[in-house]
């Protein structure tokens, strides 16, 4: 008798989502990505503009993560068209537009590009309407959408911070991502963008609650670095205070941290766009509620970045090592039961 697959469900979007499921494709779970809806910056922000279509950018990231197709077809997905009238989109992003129009609906269309791809798992828009955030400055300035959060100078220049963070308009949960919360047995937040691709899904009531009642363990992966603007100098606690905002205080379980030293000449390089204090750290205290996984779940690579890329500046090129980190995600689903001791947990 075949024991049944635990399941594991992310929540985010963009660069950290394909980090982390390109390593959790290899391991026998069922799996399930939730991906923001709110990205409307660069090929993405152009399609939804002019087509009307749902931001295919973070659903092609985790399609392509976790396709079992060709490499040449995933290099398809990511190929950047150089010249000409689509000169910065991605193909991938354009066939999901298409699939979306073609298929009657986001959802509709993934399920269609996922047989193309051969995809381990499923990936779930957070919503199918159109979702978008607006963010109040301390000074007052309303920034409308996740562009002008990325690119905007007195964020990024003039060390004027966030003051909050909310939807331009209510929108509705998409049912399958809400089912696959409430059946999951680990839920991973992050790695990823805090407040670009994290933050916008638990924006939504209906997730934020479903995460609340949820009766896996919830897992948040801490990022790497520090955003200049949005994040400066935070430290793990920090990043947990912000996500239990809106889940509820204490509903964390674990916290991945990498432990292990980045390179000084990654984060010099770093620090020339984010300032100084760019890594993220852990600093102990008393009060907290969570778990803290420490391991070496960073990356010894450095990323390529197309030069094309629209937005090759707000990229980042310290990341986390995917089959590191899906380790870690698979000791924590597993761990009652197997009773080997991998990393340190304080």
């Amino acid at each position: 008798m075949s024991m049944k697959r635990k399941k594991i469900v992310t929540i985010g979007g963009g660069t950290g989502s394909f980090t982390l499921l390109s390593g959790l494709k290899k391991y026998p779970v069922d799996l399930s990505a939730i991906v923001t809806m709110a990205d409307d910056g660069g090929s993405t922000g152009v399609l939804r503009d002019e087509l009307g279509v749902l931001p295919p950018g973070d659903v092609r990231q985790c399609l392509v993560a976790l396709s079992r197709s060709s490499e040449k077809m995933r290099d398809l997905m990511n190929y950047r068209f150089e010249n000409g009238g689509l000169a910065g989109h991605n193909f991938g992003n354009i066939l999901i537009s298409a699939l979306e129009k073609t298929c009657g609906g986001m959802s509709r269309g993934l399920r269609e590009a996922s047989r193309i791809l051969n995809v381990y798992g499923r990936v779930l828009p957070v919503t199918e309407d159109d979702m978008r955030f607006i963010t109040t400055l301390e000074n007052g300035e309303v920034l409308y959408g996740e562009d002008q959060l990325d690119s905007n100078a007195d964020l990024r220049e003039k060390g004027i911070r966030l003051k909050s963070i909310r939807l331009e308009h209510a929108v509705r949960a998409n049912a399958d991502a809400l089912s696959a919360i409430r059946e999951a047995n680990v839920i991973v937040l992050g790695p990823g963008d805090h407040f670009g691709s994290i933050v916008p899904n638990l924006l939504i009531e209906e997730v934020s609650t479903a995460i609340r009642n949820a009766k896996a363990r919830i897992v948040y992966v801490a990022n790497l670095t520090n955003k200049r603007g949005l994040t400066d100098g935070w430290s793990v606690r920090e990043y947990v205070q912000s996500l239990e905002r809106y889940i509820e205080e204490g509903r964390i379980d674990y916290v991945v941290y990498n432990d292990h030293k980045l390179k000084k000449e990654l984060i010099e390089k770093y620090e020339q766009f984010e300032g100084k204090g760019a890594q993220v750290l852990f600093h102990e205290y008393v009060e907290r509620t969570y778990k803290v996984v420490k391991a070496n779940v960073v990356s010894n690579k450095v990323p390529e970045i197309h030069k094309n890329d629209v937005l090759t500046n707000t990229r980042s090129f310290i990341r986390h090592d995917s089959d590191k980190l899906a380790q870690v995600i698979e000791f924590l689903l597993t761990f009652n039961e197997n009773k080997k001791i991998i990393q340190d947990i304080i």
